[in-house]
């Protein structure tokens, strides 16, 4: 069974960087036609997708944030990152990472979840 777990500062300044970690344990990144992504909540809101890395290190993004994101990863951890530049305190939210078992344009479903890590962005 696949196991996720997010890693990272619970509280991030505005304007700063927010880092995560997503260690992932039974199943391997790299393996073929996996996907892995990064989602968050906030606040009595919905989930909203943020992006994802592919098996073969592809990366793929939402277009309506309005921070930027960057995914990347390391292979000899089994484990891949998010990075959001510029937070604002509306970038508070639940941070989950998960994989991917299928994309559809109506919604992503995801297999694995990880327990999610609350990250307060400071005003």
């Amino acid at each position: 069974q696949v196991q996720l777990q997010e890693s990272g500062p619970g509280l991030v300044k505005p304007s700063q960087t927010l880092s995560l970690t997503c260690t992932v344990s039974g199943g391997s990144i790299t393996t073929s036609y996996t996907y892995w992504s990064w989602i968050r909540q906030p606040p009595g809101k919905g989930l909203e997708w943020m992006g994802a890395i592919a098996y073969d290190g592809s990366t793929y993004y939402s277009p309506s944030l309005k921070s930027h994101t960057s995914i990347s990863r390391d292979t000899s951890k089994n484990q891949f990152s998010l990075q959001l530049n510029s937070v604002t305190p509306e970038d508070t939210a639940v941070y989950y990472c998960a994989r991917i078992l299928l994309a559809l344009r109506v919604g992503v479903l995801y297999d694995y979840w990880g327990q999610g890590t609350q990250v307060t962005v400071s005003s």
